[in-house]
């Protein structure tokens, strides 16, 4: 019997907890459903396009955006994502992030190891050198390294880095998905149909991906890949 294929479309950003934390729910839904063929697209959204091009200080951005007093909520909120991250079989260095980065270049890496079927690694590997590797994924040198790890050519993506390759195709992209609907992040599209969305746990996406295998599956993004 051939396996049902289930399209997923990710859309997330790197500097967003929530998303590497829905990534490894997700991927364990994956594991936990092998007689389905899952085929991972990760779409860009930007949690703040303001930031300058080469990043500011992660506390001084902190400040700005929720002030010198932390909420309650915003306390809550880092301390289930740091319970939680144990589980998950990832580290939170929320105190010690030293850069808030523009994410554009890293969702341009994103894109270019999409080409190779190396998107899901270059995701993982970004979150992991932003949240508990602490590096400036806004770097070029930080991602020549990340493509590097992954397989790719470092001296390449330096190369197009340099001359901001396929900058159009990704600000299509944001405004694609915004013009969607997806206003927060993770969001995890089911074969063009349904979303599921936030750090939701594995037991979510293994209905989803059960669900979603009754569907036709097709690609979300036929138009803008032509």
């Amino acid at each position: 019997m051939s396996k049902k294929t289930v399209i997923v479309d990710i859309v997330s950003d790197i500097v967003c907890p929530w998303c590497w934390l829905g990534k490894q729910y997700f991927d364990q839904a994956v594991a936990a459903t092998p007689d389905i063929d899952v085929q991972i697209n990760w779409r860009p959204f930007m949690l703040d396009a303001g930031i300058p091009a080469e990043g500011m200080p992660y506390s001084d951005y902190m400040k700005a955006k929720f002030g010198t007093g932390r909420s309650d909520k915003f306390k809550a909120m880092r301390e289930h994502l740091e319970a939680a991250a144990g589980d998950a079989g990832i580290e939170f260095h929320f105190e010690d992030i030293p850069m808030r980065p523009n994410t554009l270049k890293a969702h341009f890496l994103i894109k270019w190891a999409s080409g190779q079927s190396k998107a899901h690694a270059a995701s993982g590997a970004l979150f992991k050198a932003f949240f508990q590797d602490l590096k400036d994924v806004g770097d070029n040198k930080v991602l020549a390294g990340i493509a590097d790890t992954i397989g790719m050519d470092g001296k390449l993506v330096t190369d197009l880095l340099e001359t901001w390759r396929d900058v159009d195709k990704i600000k299509a992209e944001l405004v694609y998905f915004q013009k969607l609907g997806v206003t927060s992040v993770p969001t995890f599209i089911y074969n063009s149909t349904f979303a599921v969305s936030g750090g939701q746990p594995s037991e979510t996406h293994i209905n989803a991906l059960e669900k979603a295998s009754t569907i036709p599956a097709k690609n979300i993004m036929t138009v803008l890949n032509t």
